[in-house]
């Protein structure tokens, strides 16, 4: 390896500098849960036990631990569960200021759970400066963000958000799930904590369900926290499912471009069309969050689009009904486009009822919009 610095797209294609000591070009699997002992009881290789110490998960997470620039990085077997386990780690009675409008998982949680770990809510739309800074008036323990925001695909501004959140003693995480790593670089920002639901684009492959916490200071009292309960609630990931990881994340850049330059192309012909009431893509110089996306996000806008058809929840769900390239499903970031009609995954959540959620795959920008623009009203 060279010397100097690599760029996201040589670190994850050479899988972070894995080696495999038989000598194969791709890393290998290692599914072992226990490691031997010598005759004086003492370990041979290091490892213990698989919770902590499986190699496969450990190369994963250093690949993703060099994209993120950060100190270190723990993989989780979902995206909720490494969520969970941020604000899990928080001491009673911590205040949290959230991002409104963010991944319904983490809103239900907070709900749900927040009182029964002695946590105060407060939730606003940190895409409003105004906003965020009357909420940091007030110290806050954490600060909960998602940068775009799903699927309003709002942008923060994540510098002054951490200077705001680090003058009142608190720390700041980010949920970059809709940019990854690749496109955002959080830690390098100001945010204290990074996470992505890594089911999503750094697997790429909608085969993987998986969640990574990464942060800026290894001895932060809270990564401290984070790490052991990881290990002693065993919210680990397999060494099957670190290995699919560590093969999609060994295209991520690659797969990246060509998203984001398909999204920009067919939002930019969306905005266009007799049948689009709006669409949401930061992308789009009209987007109020385009000029912070374009200091902030790095080689594209993300392969997101929001597009709120003409003629309400009925002609939404035809258009996603007449769609053939685009698959109904939930989930997003996959090499292959998915529609979601939102409202009827989050009925409760005040996301439009004639809003159809793209996410841009890898396929051919001109067969994806003929396919739009055949399914589209007018």
């Amino acid at each position: 390896m060279s010397d100097h610095p690599m760029k996201p797209a040589t670190v994850a294609a050479h899988a972070g500098g894995a080696s495999d000591p038989l000598g194969g070009v791709v890393p290998g699997l290692h599914p072992s849960t226990t490691f031997r002992r010598d005759e004086s009881y003492a370990l041979l290789a290091g490892g213990t036990y698989g919770r902590d110490h499986n190699a496969t998960v450990q190369q994963a997470e250093e690949v993703l631990r060099q994209l993120e620039g950060a100190a270190a990085t723990r993989l989780f077997p979902s995206g909720m569960a490494a969520a969970v386990a941020v604000l899990r780690a928080l001491p009673a009675g911590a205040r949290v200021v959230v991002q409104s409008g963010i991944y319904y998982g983490v809103t239900a949680w907070l709900r749900d759970q927040g009182d029964r770990q002695g946590l105060t809510v407060e939730a606003v739309d940190a895409a409003d400066p105004l906003a965020i800074r009357a909420a940091l008036m007030a110290p806050a323990d954490l600060v909960w963000i998602e940068v775009p925001s799903n699927p309003w695909l709002k942008i923060a501004d994540i510098a002054a958000i951490a200077r705001l959140t680090h003058d009142g003693g608190g720390l700041l995480a980010v949920d970059g799930t809709a940019a990854t790593p690749v496109l955002t670089q959080s830690l390098a920002l100001g945010a204290d904590i990074s996470m992505h639901s890594a089911t999503k684009a750094i697997n790429g492959h909608t085969d993987v369900v998986a969640g990574a916490l990464s942060c800026r200071d290894g001895a932060l009292p809270l990564w401290q926290a984070i790490c052991t309960d990881r290990h002693e609630a065993g919210a680990i990931l397999g060494p099957f499912e670190a290995w699919l990881l560590m093969r999609g994340m060994r295209t991520l850049p690659l797969r990246l471009r060509q998203m984001c330059e398909t999204a920009q192309s067919l939002a930019q012909a969306l905005a266009d069309h007799p049948g689009v009431e709006a669409v949401w893509y930061p992308g789009l110089p009209e987007h109020p969050g385009h000029g912070l996306a374009r200091a902030q996000m790095c080689g594209g806008f993300g392969y997101l689009v929001s597009v709120l058809v003409k003629g309400g929840a009925a002609e939404a769900l035809a258009v996603a009904g007449r769609l053939r390239l685009f698959t109904r499903a939930t989930s997003l970031g996959g090499v292959e486009s998915l529609v979601e009609h939102r409202a009827t995954i989050e009925p409760q959540s005040g996301i439009p009822q004639n809003l159809l959620r793209l996410s841009i795959g890898i396929e051919d920008a001109d067969d994806l919009w003929n396919d739009l623009d055949r399914a589209l009203p007018g």
